[in-house]
């Protein structure tokens, strides 16, 4: 499953479940607004200078009640100030990070998108079947140390360059690849949204997709493309990177598939036994892309 060529109508079909069963998606309109405003411009690579098409936030609204009432965005949350900005500053975990680490696992452990998750990947034999072992598995997948940036101590890990994001020296932004994650440093006026990235052959996306390609600077440093699921829960993230992950032993895989109305691509990178960064691609949505 290192690249994929049409799609993957097995996992489209477990992914789609997981998206049937995502209680805790939040629905735009009712619990969060967005304004897309203008299209993002070119940046040159190495660049930190970019027209802003976009003089407002992204999100106008985020229904933060109901996010703080739910476990798995509440324990979500709690793990954004967890970890060091910049590769090469190594990351020292405390006892109480250590329990939000388990604590996030454990609630969306209970969630049955994860038990979708998890039974599909024992029927594939790539999960043992005991929750402990499972969970123990997550850990590793998601929150096991490493080293991003040789030069220094174990610095980075899959859900802080996903989720969280960080940057290299510095100087250029990595990861970041969470609608929570951005509008809380929108709203504390850490991140800039710049402006959309309009899929190919299309000039618009529309401010209901639950996935968004933009562009945007943290910190000063501009991320010329970036793109993320908005409104999913993290649950349904954890899952669906997770089974991409696991059923692939390959350094990069490039899955192609049909959730819900969105044919995407899903891209996972793996560092060792525990994931570099992973990310969905918008490829159409219905029949409005010509």
């Amino acid at each position: 499953m290192a690249r994929g060529h049409g799609i993957n109508q097995e996992l489209s079909d477990v992914l789609n479940e997981l998206w049937k069963l995502d209680v805790n998606r939040m629905k735009h309109g009712k619990d969060y607004k967005i304004n897309l405003q203008g299209k993002a411009g070119f940046v040159a690579e190495g660049r930190n200078n970019a027209r802003d098409s976009a003089r407002a936030p992204l999100f106008t609204y985020i229904n933060e009640n109901k996010l703080k009432s739910i476990a798995t965005y509440t324990h979500f949350i709690n793990l954004l100030d967890n970890y060091e900005m910049s590769t090469g500053v190594a990351e020292h975990v405390t006892k109480e990070e250590l329990q939000e680490n388990h604590l996030f696992l454990d609630a969306v452990l209970k969630t049955e998108v994860m038990k979708c998750a998890h039974r599909y990947l024992v029927r594939k034999g790539r999960a043992k079947s005991d929750p402990a072992q499972f969970k123990s598995q997550l850990y590793d997948i998601w929150f096991k140390l490493y080293r991003r940036d040789k030069s220094g101590g174990e610095d980075s890990c899959g859900f802080e360059h996903v989720f969280v994001g960080e940057t290299k020296h510095g100087k250029e932004i990595m990861g970041l690849h969470n609608w929570v994650q951005f509008y809380h440093k929108e709203k504390h006026n850490h991140v800039d949204y710049k402006g959309y990235n309009a899929r190919k052959n299309k000039d618009t996306p529309d401010e209901d997709d639950h996935i968004l390609n933009l562009q945007f600077s943290w910190n000063g440093l501009v991320k010329p493309v970036s793109s993320c699921f908005i409104g999913v829960s993290p649950e349904f993230e954890v899952a669906l990177f997770t089974i991409v992950f696991l059923l692939s032993d390959g350094h990069v895989t490039n899955v192609t598939v049909k959730v819900d109305e969105y044919l995407l691509e899903i891209v996972v990178y793996r560092f060792g036994h525990s994931i570099g960064t992973s990310y969905p691609k918008m490829i159409s949505s219905n029949n409005r892309d010509f």
